[in-house]
């Protein structure tokens, strides 16, 4: 008899503790070092549950232990690099974000979309990845309204619906016509512009990512400060340089 379960969830147990283990995982990662005793408060899990599922994770080496402080292990590091490199296109997308970012003196990153949310693949401009496999409102930003320029209007209606437009900043779209209207401009010039709409004093633009046969890969951008961001270098420059680097990894993909 499994007396870990809790009896009021309905999944088996097999999917709670699956849940249990995944819990424990997102408070490691909110911390350097947390001990048993934080996990038991954080989750809200029992001591002995707490316990048993770290040691399972330890033995598995995805949990390091040093001195009852517990971390998130090297072998995630792995897993994340197979996620970064299921696509091909993925790959090809590194080395542009890194030119990219070497060209315009800016940071750049490369971003698909994962259930309803924009994911950070590549990014270059930062002494550490650590936005990388962060997920972001696909509303408030370039990439984000530029992959739900890809999408049919039911789609994006479906979105709004179940994810909704939370305001990230005053700039942020809220109002679905709105969003609608913005979306058929970026389907009509190509481009996709976030004017201070995920983070005040912030402004990116972002372009889509086609494989040879047509296939929407992802969004390539670059981002900065207003400061440097200005209408002439959003709406002019950026655009074009965008352009080229995405064909390049098309040409990449075409040929090797």
């Amino acid at each position: 008899m499994d007396t870990d379960r809790d009896e009021t969830e309905p999944e088996g147990v097999g999917v709670s503790t699956t849940r249990k283990t995944f819990a424990l995982l997102e408070a490691l990662k909110a911390e350097e070092g947390v001990t048993i005793a934080d996990l038991t408060e954080r989750t809200d899990l029992p001591k002995s549950t707490v316990y048993r599922h770290l040691q399972t994770l330890t033995d598995l080496g995805y949990v390091i232990e040093r001195d009852g402080n517990y971390y998130v292990g090297f072998r995630f590091v792995e897993l994340g690099e197979q996620a970064r490199s299921r696509k091909v296109g993925y790959t090809a997308a590194k080395r542009a974000v890194f030119e990219l970012g070497q060209e315009t003196d800016e940071r750049a990153v490369f971003i698909v979309e994962e259930d309803n949310e924009a994911v950070y693949v590549h990014r270059y401009g930062s002494l550490s990845n650590t936005m990388i496999g962060q997920r972001r409102p696909l509303h408030s930003m370039a990439s984000g309204k530029l992959i739900l320029a890809e999408w049919d209007d039911e789609a994006v209606s479906g979105y709004v619906d179940e994810v909704g437009l939370e305001p990230i900043t005053s700039n942020t779209i809220t109002d679905p016509d709105a969003l609608f209207d913005e979306l058929e401009t970026i389907r009509e010039r190509g481009y996709a512009v976030n004017n201070q709409e995920h983070m005040d004093g912030l402004r990116g633009v972002a372009v889509p990512v086609y494989t040879p046969d047509d296939e929407f890969l992802g969004s390539l951008a670059v981002f900065g400060p207003t400061s440097r961001f200005t209408d002439e270098r959003v709406h002019d420059e950026l655009p074009t340089r965008l352009r080229d680097k995405a064909g390049e990894i098309r040409v990449t993909l075409a040929y090797g």
